[in-house]
This record gives C-alpha cells, structure tokens and sequence, in this order.
C-alpha cells in the first residue's frame, strides 16, 4: 500500500474516530485517549488467555478478520510470526473475530490454530461501526498502536510483512 493510501487510510479511522479526537492531523497519530483499549475489552475465544488490562504500554496490531475470508486466512502465519518475533519486546497482536455467530464458529477455529495471541469477540456496536476504530470495511483491517493505544498506522487487505515489521520495530524502539 502507497504512503498516500496508508496515510488517507489513517485519516479514515480518524475521522470515524472524530468525536473523540478532534481532527486528523495530516496522517499523524489519531489519539482516541483510551478510547481504542476500551473498543478491545471484548470476549475472547481459544487457547491464550487475554486481560485487557495488560495492552498500555506495548505496541498493539489490531487484526479485524473473520474464519469465512480467504486473505484473512492467508494473514494468520504473518499474525503468529510478528507475535513470536516481538512479542518479548513489547509488542501484542489482538485478532478480533468480525463472524456474527457469537463464538459457535470462532472458538472451535481459536482452538484448531491454537494461536499465540488472543482471538476477540466483536459485539454488534463493533461490527455496526460504533467503537473507536469505526466501520471495518474491509478484511482483514489492521490498526497499529503505539505505546500509548494511539492509531499510528492503518492497513486494508493483506500487507507485506516487511513494512509492518518496520512500522513495529520503529516504535518499540521509540520511546
């Protein structure tokens, strides 16, 4: 994805996010306060344990997927990868699952891919577009935070791992 797509992507979430942050500053972090880690205290499915209580302070990548699409499948061994890489440095994937079937499909498939972080729940206002991240109009969506649950970056569709990993070593380095 080009600079422009990425930083109009970024301005998209912020503008959805804009009741609570005011503008978008030319592609610059959208600070939503805590408005981000509240959109995450969600149910979770599968084997890793998840305590949002744990997210401020690590660099967060926020996967919006669902068990029925193909280049969100495709996406999992990247997922597990970046977790495995930088997870002890900070860093935390969280997949929420965009499936309307209240964990029937997406527990069974959390435990089949046995991942290493945690599978969410998407309630009805996440999925009507009514949190911080607004409407997922495309999957899988990533949202990258920085440390401090501010939206640094946005993706739509699958992105090279390559430039993720920069974006993810750029700011665990930071700060």
């Amino acid at each position: 994805m080009s600079p422009v797509r990425r930083r109009a992507l970024l301005c998209a979430v912020a503008l959805a996010a804009l009741a609570l942050t005011g503008a978008c500053a030319h592609g610059g972090p959208v600070d939503a306060g805590p408005a981000f880690y509240r959109a995450l205290w969600l149910p979770s499915v599968g084997p890793t344990r998840y305590d949002p209580r744990q997210l401020p302070g690590k660099v967060v990548l926020v996967s919006f997927l669902s068990t029925w699409c193909f280049p969100c499948l495709a996406d999992l061994p990247t997922l597990k990868q970046l977790q495995e890489t930088y997870g002890p440095q900070g860093f935390q994937v969280v997949a929420v699952g965009m499936d309307i079937d209240e964990g029937k499909v997406l527990g069974p498939f959390a435990d089949h891919y046995a991942f290493p972080y945690p599978l969410l729940l998407s309630d009805e206002r996440m999925r009507a577009g009514q949190s911080a991240f607004g409407r997922i109009r495309a999957l899988p969506s990533t949202v990258l935070l920085d440390r401090h649950g501010r939206a640094v970056a946005a993706w739509q569709g699958i992105e090279g791992q390559a430039d993720v990993a920069k974006a993810i070593e750029k700011l665990l380095k930071a700060d």
